[in-house]
């Protein structure tokens, strides 16, 4: 008796052409602005409760300011430079120093492990808590902005503004504080970085620049918050120059791109380490 391999029967399973098991065809990748949404949403939801104390520490912090304030600046360029600095305070607090501590403890906690095994680009990640982040900053910002106003005297016709002030100095605190937290190598060290940052807008961006030494003026104009203060500013004025605002607005929304083209990269680095 002859024994016959089974793979060589012309009826048997096992003579096919092709091979057996085929390679699975991958899902197209995913795009930016529905990961984006995703992203945006999952953190935004995820957020809300313990941010939203929080983001009533920042608003009584900038409101306490402009009472201090009161009884030691003047009317006029003063007093704008004042209500502004402390609206966009706000943001500083939620949008540079939170998310800096956020994305430190993101990295020493492993938590990029799992961003990284999702289907999402890594730009829809930076861009998606950023704008999380900086939602929180909506309502302190406008009351802020609503009550110096009205302790200083100035007008509210043109506080329309800050929904152009809000996201373009949202995205670029959030970005800086995204990369402060992406690039330090301890999430202390993240977290001192976001302090520090915050209390670099509350000095340079609340106090005139009228009494600020030139060397503080420089250091000041390097802030990318200074030019969502400037802009905000120059709207108090009776007859505000809106060339010079969209100037401003310009300067906040490219500065804005850099930080968060930098937060991206940072991901990036700290997600394949």
């Amino acid at each position: 008796m002859s024994v016959v391999p089974a793979d060589v029967l012309p009826g048997s399973a096992l003579a096919v052409d092709e091979p057996a098991v085929c390679a699975a065809e991958l899902g197209p990748r995913a795009r930016l602005w529905p990961s984006l949404a995703a992203v945006y949403r999952a953190q935004l939801s995820r957020a809300r409760v313990a941010r939203i104390p929080l983001l009533f520490v920042a608003t009584f912090q900038s409101v306490g300011i402009m009472v201090l304030m009161r009884g030691v600046v003047d009317d006029g360029a003063e007093a704008q430079a004042v209500v502004a600095g402390s609206s966009v305070l706000v943001v500083a607090f939620v949008a540079l120093n939170l998310l800096a501590q956020y994305f430190g403890q993101l990295r020493a906690s492993g938590g990029l492990d799992h961003y990284a095994t999702l289907p999402v680009p890594p730009a829809a990640v930076v861009l998606g808590a950023a704008g999380a982040y900086a939602s929180f900053t909506v309502p302190g910002t406008v009351v802020t902005a609503v009550f110096g106003c009205v302790l200083f005297g100035l007008p509210l016709a043109h506080l329309w503004v800050l929904a152009a002030v809000i996201p373009l100095a949202g995205a670029a605190l959030a970005g800086l504080g995204a990369a402060l937290g992406l690039l330090a190598p301890r999430p202390e060290l993240a977290t001192l970085l976001g302090q520090l940052g915050m209390s670099a807008a509350l000095l340079l961006g609340v106090l005139p620049a009228e009494r600020m030494p030139e060397a503080v003026r420089f250091t000041r104009d390097l802030l990318p918050s200074t030019y969502g203060v400037e802009a905000f500013a120059r709207t108090f004025g009776p007859r505000p120059d809106w060339a010079f605002v969209l100037g401003d607005l310009a300067v906040c929304g490219l500065v804005g791109v850099v930080s968060l083209a930098v937060a991206t990269w940072a991901y990036r680095r700290a997600a394949v380490r």
